[in-house]
């Protein structure tokens, strides 16, 4: 397994810190890195809300890179709750799709961190929408 994934690891378990804010909002159950085409990991952390404002910790990560002037991803990472890592749901997935439509097919991302399993974004999402 290539040494960025521990670091991209690394860096979204020291951003997770799950916490309860308000009576209406939770963050950081969820923690995500991405690693940009440039070699940048970019972190983010769920945050959830009694209604439909809250984000996805990879959405979060994502618009922290596009904040910072980059677009493309190259390797994606979320820890979930229990410390284990996991694919991305279905909006995160949408969002790289609709920002890299030629491309996104060969993002890596981390299924299995324990076990170094890695696939390919066109494995989980083969046929989008968008062609």
């Amino acid at each position: 397994m290539e040494n960025v994934w521990h670091d991209m690891f690394c860096a979204a378990k020291n951003v997770q810190n799950g916490r309860k804010i308000s009576d209406y909002v939770e963050a950081g159950g969820v923690s995500a890195a991405i690693l940009s085409s440039s070699g940048k990991i970019y972190t983010g952390v769920c945050v959830d809300t009694c209604s439909t404002l809250g984000i996805c910790a990879e959405r979060n990560a994502i618009f922290n890179m596009l904040t910072c002037g980059e677009q493309s991803i190259e390797k994606v990472i979320a820890i979930m709750p229990d410390g284990k890592t996991g694919a991305p749901c279905g909006a995160c997935r949408e969002l790289m799709v609709q920002l890299m439509p030629k491309t996104y097919g060969d993002i890596e991302i981390m299924l299995d961190y324990g076990e170094g399993r890695v696939v390919k974004m066109s494995d989980l999402t083969p046929e989008w929408w968008i062609k």
